[in-house]
């Protein structure tokens, strides 16, 4: 519920605003269709190898024993780096969803609170931070849940104006929009374009049930049963949702823009209040809010862990190893709530929903990042179990469409990599700030990678050994409470580690 309940945020609840005004009701149906197969390549992929050596680190850990240290080193910083821009993106739109109510005070103020919230609930010991995000993660399910078949029911006139809505949206202004006003197959295409790179920032983040591996009580039952469940809910809330968004909404109505301050700011708000439902607004809006700090919380929980398992993993300064009485890595959560004051940046000259589209890019692409480690991972992991001939009947989990899926999920998540700030090659569209947080995660991981490459002059470890895990609950005790050498050591002598055998 918790994984589940932090993926679903502000990307389905505010950013499909955006995404419906430039694709269209059937473009953003298929922007988000062709990126949950994307996501199911990738848990699948993530989840035979997770689910075979559950150990902590998740696909970092992996990254380390089947390609290189540089490419764990690398996913990671980038790991940390995209839960940061999720954190300030989820802290910028808690300040949209407040102006639907006021913009007398000014966003400074919310966004102080948001991070304040959300950091004083990482300070609490595990149990009580489980309780919170439990409960969270519930109600923004039962959210999600409720709005789907509320527009349901508006789309067939069960609202107070019993206006039956049908396909009417889809006929006029159509299903498609013509990208920018560009006529033609290539307006259309790229108006899918627009709603796939949308739905990758909804999307991000399904691999967090791989974080909790080396926590989990047997793990070879609880997290077949828990990747199979998280992809098959978000695939159903994200492409159930965005086809009812795209019903009850028309994609030319002047206030899907995340710059104003009004009920524009969620297509679900936007549909319930002309529907004539007066006081349903306000309580869908506090829902959603409390969906922003939920969100905002796992994304600090996140970052905060992926910062404390960098420097266990001797990656990043010792001083961050350091936790309190309750196991809280204290240090690490500090500098996650400093790396959220980047929602700050609203204050200046650009509004909240400007500064929301920029992170949720920069989170985007950093996000495709840690998806082309894992499927890069996962063809490695393929060739080691095919050179020695295992039979997958003995694996927890198996992909189905093994490497197919992965060359599926890598050719895809590397397309919209490479073009996700595609708007500033079309001609009189260019701004500095797309091209910048298109492109910059995507150089901070080369210098990451490449650098470290240099660092430990590392080459590429054989991918032979690999024998059936019947100690797995041996290495899995000394991934939580030993060194990692230790770790290390054991899987060495299970012939698990393609690095030294």
């Amino acid at each position: 519920m918790i994984s589940m309940g932090g993926v679903i945020g502000m990307g389905l609840f505010l950013g499909t605003a955006n995404a419906l005004r430039q694709s269209g009701p059937l473009g953003l149906l298929l922007g988000y269709s062709v990126m949950g197969t994307i996501v199911w390549c990738v848990m699948a992929s993530l989840g035979e190898m997770i689910s075979y050596l559950p150990i902590a680190g998740g696909h970092v850990t992996l990254a380390k024993r089947f390609v290189n240290p540089s490419l764990s080193l690398a996913l990671g910083w980038n790991y940390w780096y995209t839960f940061v821009s999720f954190l300030a993106a989820e802290i910028s739109a808690s300040a949209i969803l407040i102006n639907y109510w006021t913009t007398s005070v000014n966003n400074a103020v919310w966004m102080i609170l948001v991070l304040a919230l959300v950091t004083s609930m990482n300070f609490a010991p595990t149990h009580f931070y489980g309780e919170f995000e439990f409960w969270f993660a519930s109600i923004k399910v039962v959210t999600i849940v409720s709005l789907i078949i509320t527009g349901i029911v508006l789309d067939l006139g069960g609202g107070p104006n019993h206006d039956r809505i049908g396909f009417r949206y889809w006929k006029n202004p159509g299903p498609f929009v013509q990208f920018l006003g560009i006529q033609g197959v290539t307006g259309r295409f790229l108006g899918f374009w627009s709603a796939l790179i949308q739905a990758t920032f909804s999307c991000i983040g399904t691999e967090i049930t791989a974080i909790t591996a080396g926590e989990a009580k047997n793990p070879k039952k609880t997290l077949p049963s828990a990747i199979r469940k998280v992809a098959i809910r978000i695939l159903m809330f994200y492409v159930m949702g965005t086809f009812v968004i795209g019903l009850i909404v028309s994609s030319d109505d002047p206030r899907l823009n995340l710059n104003s301050h009004n009920a524009a700011s969620s297509p679900f708000v936007i549909a319930i209040h002309d529907s004539g439902i007066k006081a349903l607004p306000s309580i869908i809006n506090a829902a959603l809010l409390t969906a922003a700090c939920s969100a905002a919380s796992s994304d600090m929980y996140t970052t905060s862990r992926a910062l404390h398992g960098l420097a266990l993993a001797e990656n990043a300064p010792a001083i961050l190893r350091r936790t309190n009485s309750q196991g809280v890595p204290w240090l690490c959560v500090l500098v996650s709530a400093a790396m959220g004051l980047l929602s700050f940046m609203s204050i200046g000259g650009h509004g909240a929903g400007q500064v929301f589209t920029w992170l949720a890019t920069m989170s985007s692409v950093a996000g495709l990042q840690t998806w082309i480690g894992i499927l890069i991972t996962y063809l490695r992991w393929d060739s080691g179990v095919q050179a020695q001939s295992i039979n997958r009947s003995d694996f927890p989990y198996v992909s189905y469409l093994r490497r197919w899926g992965a060359y599926h999920g890598l050719i895809l998540c590397s397309l919209t990599l490479i073009f996700n700030p595609f708007t500033v090659f079309i001609k009189g569209q260019w701004s500095t700030p797309t091209f910048v947080t298109g492109y910059l995660p995507l150089v901070m991981f080369c210098a990451l990678y490449f650098g470290s490459r240099v660092y430990y002059r590392c080459q590429g470890v054989d991918g032979r050994p690999i024998k059936p895990m019947e100690m797995v609950g041996i290495l899995h005790y000394l991934s939580l409470g030993k060194r990692s050498n230790d770790s290390h050591n054991v899987s060495c002598i299970l012939g698990l580690c393609f690095r030294c055998s």
